[in-house]
């Protein structure tokens, strides 16, 4: 028998929860819980740059009291990405002291993002920049030769993420960029040429005033040269291009954002590392074609599932274009949406 039926109904009675053994915290810690502290005293900033998990942010931006800090990321927020362009709100120390270190607790909501992915095929995207709404493609005449295709790819991020594109053709005393530029006739692009001993910096940075503006290219291109004429304090490192690959070498390691400020204001200039590719598979095709009004509209009368590509059955574009209901350059528009559209033509 067991010890139970020793216990009569007095000893039964006499047992109740308090009897149960618990074991002790030694921590005496209290159980963790999902709440956070509200942060009523956090200030907002705008990250500048990011290097090995510490991220350089501007406080009170435009006022007397504007300073530069140094912050990591709070521990709720490890899996959020941090980028630069992104307003946030700090606290801690945000004295900007040498030495200081604040601690980034919230990420403000984006007005935009530009996004890229490794490939066609990859549907993991990588952000960019947050809280741009220009994209400035810098591409070279020669040496590296024009990619019509890579800016092809520029654009489409560019309408995906609602920024307005420009394009800066440099080194055009070693080429006539005219045959390239016919190829984005149609398409809303700002274009400024750019020689040697002859650069726009004025014209560019009147383009630049009010405005955040990323900065794209292949390397090579003078990307890192227009940006440290816009922006004399920048220093950023420039390059050469290879005689034998024609490549240029990555000088821009990180992205970071820059001032300018020109006679008219000032702007902030996102400088990005150059890079050879630019993988799209993030982006919805659909979403390209509202950046092109009117053949939007017109497209409303295609069948369901219309690609709008040229071999594309029962499409309604090119009647709309060939019975000019859609106004001057509606061709030029139609063929740029169309060579657009093909980037996604070989994507699973």
């Amino acid at each position: 028998m067991s010890w139970l039926g020793d216990l009569d109904d007095e000893d039964d009675d006499a047992l109740d929860e308090s009897d149960i053994r618990v074991r002790p915290n030694p921590k005496a810690n209290r159980p963790r819980t999902k709440r956070r502290p509200a942060h009523e005293d956090a200030e907002i900033g705008r990250v500048q740059g990011v290097d090995r998990g510490r991220y350089s942010i501007l406080v009170a931006e435009d006022l007397p009291s504007e300073r530069e800090i140094t912050a990591a990321r709070a521990r709720e927020l490890h899996r959020t990405p941090i980028v630069t362009g992104d307003r946030v709100r700090v606290v801690g120390d945000t004295s900007g002291e040498e030495g200081t270190l604040a601690r980034i607790v919230r990420i403000e909501e984006r007005a935009s993002l530009l996004r890229r992915s490794a490939d066609d095929t990859d549907q993991v995207e990588r952000v960019i920049v947050a809280n741009a709404d220009q994209m400035l493609i810098v591409v070279a005449a020669a040496d590296p030769e024009p990619r019509p295709r890579l800016v092809d790819r520029y654009l489409v991020a560019a309408l995906d993420a609602g920024l307005h594109p420009l394009m800066v053709v440099t080194k055009t005393d070693l080429a006539d960029p005219t045959d390239f530029l016919s190829h984005f006739d149609g398409i809303d692009l700002d274009v400024f040429t750019s020689a040697r001993g002859d650069m726009p910096v004025e014209r560019i940075g009147e383009a630049l005033v009010g405005h955040s503006t990323v900065f794209v290219g292949h390397s090579g291109v003078g990307k890192s040269t227009l940006v440290n004429a816009l922006v004399p304090t920048a220093q950023r490192a420039t390059g050469h291009v290879n005689e034998v690959t024609g490549r240029g070498r990555h000088t821009s390691s990180s992205t970071v954002s820059l001032r300018y400020r020109g006679a008219g204001g000032s702007g902030w200039v996102i400088d990005t590392p150059g890079v050879r590719s630019f993988g799209l598979g993030h982006v919805e095709p659909d979403n390209l074609l509202r950046a092109f009004t009117d053949l939007a509209d017109a497209a409303r009368d295609c069948p369901r599932g219309c690609t709008h590509l040229p071999d594309a059955p029962d499409c309604a574009l090119p009647d709309a274009v060939r019975a000019g209901r859609l106004g001057a350059g509606a061709a030029a528009r139609l063929d740029s949406l169309q060579r657009l559209l093909a980037t996604f033509s070989d994507r699973p």
